[in-house]
């Protein structure tokens, strides 16, 4: 009983901070302080999650020896899954896979409203299933944590949906340049990929977020970057032609990716029993990371060997250490781990895991960017490119077509590795990786669950605007329901007392018959002669559409557009009639949001 008086008392005192904030500060003003304590948040939890990894896959692997197998490459990924499912089953109680896409649905339908427990959930449960060997990134689970808890400011002070959408942007970029110590890259990050519109009222709290949390992550690990980069050689004009083809061909392994990724999960989805998906998830991941121990974690490491030149190193602890030294070993040796990646992610995630493709498009970029270099080279033409820059620019390639984010991709690469005197060759590697992936896949990673459901919010305004809509807010119930074996003149009775020239013609359980309108029956509505001919099931209608009220709004606004009507009728997903939609409360509406929206 104490606690609960003393719960009351703390709301009740809360309750009054915020109605005199209210009054005496406006939203906007607020909302530049707000963004600023979820800079610190999110970059104190971005750090923590960066710690918990490191100290766990230190814990584990660092005895493990460089010029033997380690047989517990094929324990430590099934012991790590397990303990992550049962965190996320038992604990956290609520699903946090695919971070970036829980995100994105959190803003196109559910208000921007994100639950406490991601904030915990997808810290312990990454740390945990990257910490063991999970081949996935801890940037996905950090864009929810980030994401969760602007949300979770923003509704504690009560903003409203669109300055709580632009406060949940704020976390997500601040996830990303707290963990990459890359502030730019963060706010494009948010922009391209999360796709909040661009206005003068998200670019201050967007960037006040991303340079705290990125100051927080300075403060913590020093002004190193992520990734040890020394430019080896000048980049060239007459190296242009090989950036073009590298564009083209990191395009070609980011269709590949994703393409595999996606339908890895369907595989996963479609089977039932959460011990098999187990089974057959940690069975693939452990044997693929025994074969190939780059893929353990987010295999930074790898991609450090490579930036500096130092292909060999990647194949310390395998089977084939001994063939370090052999030329076209190594190439095979790559090639084979960037047709894997992509398997072992989705089998991470499958089975149990918590993790994003973030770090695996950076993994597979740079292996895909060194390979091209590595091959050109022993190709007898005379070629001489830098492993080490087409590195680089393969990473910026891989994760331009993935998360189909090029901007974001440019400054990440650039901010990570300190290369900004490539800055011109990144320009056009991700660039030409985008237009190669778009040609087939017009939807990043994240975006592709979404688009098929049609949930997805877009960089347009006016579709923006309908995820804010819903069609069960927009609805006219309907009381006065018309049986079809109703006479005429009972009709005119019963519907005499309304104010509306729309009726539905409903059976005996309520599933909609057809509608009746009155414009359409004038002719025979004062006649009397006629009240006992006719009856409702004679007069009444097919309507042209039927609405379900689960239909998003981007399909309502679609229909009406299509058939012209007036007013459509809607149906429970039974088919039971709810009510009626009308053109001119649907589109007043609209313009009432478009301006809310639209206003800074």
């Amino acid at each position: 009983m104490a606690y609960k008086e003393r719960d009351n008392r703390f709301t009740r005192w809360w309750f009054n901070i915020v109605s005199k904030r209210e009054n005496h500060i406006s939203e906007k003003t607020l909302l530049l302080a707000l963004s600023l304590v979820v800079g610190v948040l999110c970059g104190i939890a971005a750090q923590a999650l960066k710690w918990l990894i490191h100290a766990i896959q230190q814990l584990l692997t660092s005895h493990f020896s460089l010029t033997q197998v380690n047989w517990l490459y094929l324990v430590w990924p099934c012991v790590g899954l397990i303990i992550a499912y049962l965190f996320v089953h038992y604990v956290v109680r609520y699903d946090i896979s695919h971070g970036v896409t829980r995100v994105l649905y959190a803003i196109s339908q559910r208000k921007s409203r994100l639950k406490r427990r991601n904030i915990y959930g997808a810290i312990g449960g990454a740390a945990v299933t990257i910490g063991f060997g999970g081949s996935v990134g801890a940037e996905g689970p950090i864009v929810l944590a980030g994401a969760s808890i602007g949300s979770q400011v923003g509704q504690a002070f009560r903003l409203s949906p669109k300055l709580l959408m632009i406060l949940v942007g704020c976390g997500a970029a601040a996830g990303i340049a707290g963990i990459f110590r890359a502030p730019i890259a963060g706010m494009l990050f948010t922009l391209e990929v999360l796709m909040i519109d661009l206005t003068g009222a998200t670019v201050m709290p967007l960037l006040i977020s991303s340079i705290t949390a990125a100051t927080v992550a300075y403060c913590m690990e020093g002004y190193t970057a992520e990734f040890f980069f020394t430019q080896s050689e000048p980049f060239l004009t007459s190296k242009i032609p090989y950036a073009l083809l590298l564009g083209v061909f990191t395009g070609f392994v980011s269709l590949y990716f994703s393409k595999s990724v996606m339908l890895m999960e369907r595989v996963f989805r479609g089977i039932d029993s959460r011990l098999l998906r187990y089974i057959m998830g940690a069975s693939m991941l452990a044997l693929l990371i025994f074969l190939f121990p780059p893929l353990y974690g987010e295999g930074y490491d790898s991609i450090n060997q490579l930036l500096a030149g130092k292909p060999g190193s990647i194949t310390g602890g395998t089977l084939f250490y001994v063939d370090r030294n052999s030329t076209w070993f190594i190439a095979a040796f790559i090639g084979a781990i960037i047709l894997c990646k992509a398997f072992a992610t989705a089998a991470t995630n499958g089975a149990g895991g918590v993790g994003g493709t973030f770090a695996p498009s950076l993994f597979v970029g740079a292996l895909s960017g060194y390979l091209f270099a590595y091959i050109c080279n022993l190709l007898p033409f005379g070629i001489e490119l830098s492993g080490s820059n087409f590195a680089l620019l393969g990473m910026a390639g891989v994760m331009s077509g993935v998360m189909h984010a090029p901007l974001t991709s440019i400054f990440l690469i650039a901010e990570l590795t300190g290369g900004y005197n490539l800055f011109v060759p990144l320009m056009i590697v991700s660039l030409v990786s985008y237009l190669t992936i778009i040609s087939f896949e017009p939807n990043s990673v994240y975006t592709t669950r979404l688009a098929k459901k049609g949930q997805l919010l877009t960089h347009h305004k006016d579709k923006a605007a309908l995820t804010l809509m819903s069609l069960n807010s927009v609805v006219e119930r309907h009381d006065t329901k018309i049986s079809p074996d109703m006479k005429l003149g009972e009709m005119v009775l019963l519907i005499s007392r309304e104010k509306v020239n729309v009726f539905p013609v409903t059976d005996g359980t309520g599933h909609l018959l057809g509608i009746i309108e009155l414009q359409k029956i004038r002719k025979v509505l004062f006649r009397q002669e006629l009240y006992n001919v006719f009856t409702a099931g004679q007069l009444m209608e097919k309507p042209v559409a039927c609405l379900t009220i689960d239909d998003p709004m981007q399909v309502v606004m679609d229909t009406i557009e299509k058939t012209g009507a007036d007013t459509l009728p809607v149906v429970d997903r039974d088919a039971l009639f709810i009510g009626f939609v009308s053109k001119a409360k649907l589109y007043a509406m609209y313009r009432q949001v478009m301006v809310d929206y639209s206003e800074e």
